[in-house]
C-alpha cells in the first residue's frame, strides 16, 4: 500500500508546486486572454511537471507506468487550449516513446485520449458557472475511456492499485482547478486594490482641484454669454457658443472628476433589473439611430437587485454608449439577462461588434485617464467601474479586435 501512496503523493507534490510556480510567472486571470508568450511559457512548465512525474512512477506494476501525467494536459487544455496542452503531450510521448516497452501504444494513447476530451469539452468547462462540476464531468468521461483502454491493452491488475490510482487521479485534477479558480480570484483581488488605490489618488486630485477651477469657468462663461447678447463684433458672436460649448465640455469632465472624489450618496432600494435596462435602452435609442446602431433587448423574466436605481442607470448607459461610439457604421449591441441562482446573482451582459480591443487595451480599461477615443477622458469607464463595485458587484470585459466587446456586469441578486 505504501509503495503505491509514496509515488502519487510526490505526483501530487509535483504537480501543485508547478501550478503555483505558473501563477508566478503568469498570474492566473480570465479578463484577459493569455498572450502567445503566456501560452508557450505555460506549456514548457506544465511538461516539466508531467516529466517529473513520469520520474517517479508506481514502481511495482512491472512493465507499465502508472503516475499523473495527464493531469497536466487536462488542465492545460482545459485552461489554456491546444497550444500548451500540445506542448505538454508532444513532450511525455516523445519522452514515453524513449521508455519503449511493450505497452508504449497504450502509453501514447491516454495521453492522446485526454488531449483530445480537453479540446472536446473546453468550451463548455470555460463557460460553466461551476467550473469543479464541469471539470468533475471531464475527469468522469476521461476515466471512461482510460479504463477501457486498459481493460482491453494490459494484464488486469490488482483492484486495490485501480482505487487508489483513479481515487488519486480525480482529486488531484479536481484540487488543480480548485487551486487555479483560487488564484484567479485571488489575482482579481490583488488587481482590484491596485484599482481602488489609483481611484483614491485621482480622488484627491481632483478634490483638491476641481472646485477652484469651475469657479472661474463658471465666471466666464456668464460673461461671454452676457457680451454675446449685445456685441456687434461678427466674430465674437460667431464663435461664442462655441467658446461655451467648450467650456461646458470642461465643466463636464470636472464633475466627472468630482463623482470619482466624493460620488454622490446612494439611496439604496430593491430595483427592478428589468425596467432599469430598458429605460436605458429607450434614453439611449436616439443615439443609436443616429449612429445606424441596433440595440436589441428581450424583456423576460422579473429580476430584482438591490441598489441605486439612478447610479446603475448611469453605469449602464456608459456602456450602452461605449458600445455604439465603437461602431463605425452599421451594426448591434445585444443586451442579454440572465440569472444564476446557484451563485444567487444576476448577470447583465452587453455585447456589441465594434472595433474592440487588443489585450493591453483591455487591461487599462477603468484606469484614471485612461481612453480609446479620440476626444475621450477615460472617466465614464471609472466612474462606471466604481458604481458597480459600490453596488457589491462585479464588471468583467472581453474583447478582440475587429469582432467586439463583452461587458458583464454581475450583481446579487434579490427578492422583491
Amino acid at each position: 500500500m505504501i509503495t503505491l501512496i509514496k509515488p502519487l503523493l510526490v505526483n501530487i507534490t509535483i504537480l501543485l508546486s508547478f501550478t503555483f510556480n505558473s501563477n508566478l510567472f503568469f498570474p492566473f486571470q480570465t479578463k484577459v486572454p493569455s498572450s502567445l508568450k503566456q501560452k508557450v511559457i505555460y506549456g514548457l512548465i506544465g511538461s516539466f511537471g508531467a516529466l517529473f512525474c513520469m520520474y517517479y512512477p508506481i514502481e511495482t506494476l512491472g512493465a507499465t507506468h502508472f503516475d499523473l501525467r495527464m493531469c497536466a494536459i487536462l488542465i492545460l487544455t482545459l485552461y489554456g487550449g491546444w497550444l500548451p496542452g500540445g506542448i505538454v503531450l508532444v513532450s511525455v510521448c516523445l519522452v514515453r516513446y524513449i521508455i519503449g516497452g511493450k505497452f508504449l501504444i497504450t502509453g501514447i494513447l491516454v495521453n492522446v485520449v485526454a488531449f483530445l476530451i480537453s479540446i472536446v469539452f473546453r468550451r463548455f468547462f470555460l463557460k460553466s458557472h461551476s467550473r469543479l462540476s464541469a471539470g468533475t464531468l471531464v475527469v468522469v468521461c476521461y476515466f471512461i475511456v482510460y479504463i477501457t483502454i486498459l481493460y482491453f491493452n494490459i494484464n488486469f491488475l490488482k483492484l486495490p492499485f485501480y482505487f487508489i490510482y483513479f481515487i488519486a487521479l480525480f482529486f488531484t485534477n479536481i484540487a488543480l482547478i480548485f487551486v487555479i479558480e483560487k488564484l484567479i480570484k485571488i489575482n482579481k483581488q490583488f488587481e482590484e486594490m491596485v484599482y481602488l488605490d489609483k481611484l483614491t489618488m485621482i480622488g484627491q486630485l481632483a478634490a483638491s482641484i476641481a472646485h477652484e477651477i469651475r469657479n472661474p469657468l463658471a465666471t466666464i462663461r456668464g460673461f461671454i454669454q452676457f457680451l454675446s447678447t449685445d456685441t456687434t463684433d461678427l466674430k465674437f458672436r460667431k464663435y461664442s457658443s462655441l467658446i461655451m460649448e467648450e467650456l461646458d465640455r470642461t465643466n463636464s469632465i470636472i464633475t466627472n472628476y468630482l463623482k470619482v472624489a466624493k460620488p454622490e450618496p446612494f439611496q439604496p432600494s430593491i430595483v427592478l433589473i428589468n425596467e432599469v435596462i430598458s429605460d436605458c435602452v429607450q434614453l439611449m435609442s436616439p443615439l443609436a439611430a443616429y449612429s445606424n446602431v441596433i440595440i436589441d433587448y428581450e424583456n423576460k423574466d422579473a429580476l430584482y437587485v438591490s441598489g441605486d436605481e439612478a447610479h446603475l442607470k448611469q453605469a449602464i448607459m456608459n456602456i450602452i454608449k461605449n458600445g455604439i461610439e465603437s461602431i463605425s457604421n452599421q451594426g448591434a449591441i445585444k443586451i442579454e439577462l440572465y440569472a444564476d441562482h446557484f451563485k444567487n446573482t444576476v448577470e447583465i451582459k452587453i455585447k456589441d461588434n465594434g472595433k474592440g480591443m487588443t489585450p493591453e487595451q483591455l487591461k487599462q480599461i477603468g484606469l484614471p485617464f485612461y481612453t480609446t477615443k479620440t476626444k475621450g477622458t477615460g472617466l465614464g469607464s471609472m466612474v462606471t467601474n466604481k458604481i458597480i463595485r459600490e453596488l457589491n458587484g462585479a464588471i468583467e470585459y472581453e474583447s478582440e479586435v475587429n469582432k467586439g466587446t463583452i461587458v458583464r456586469i454581475i450583481l446579487p441578486i434579490r427578492k422583491a
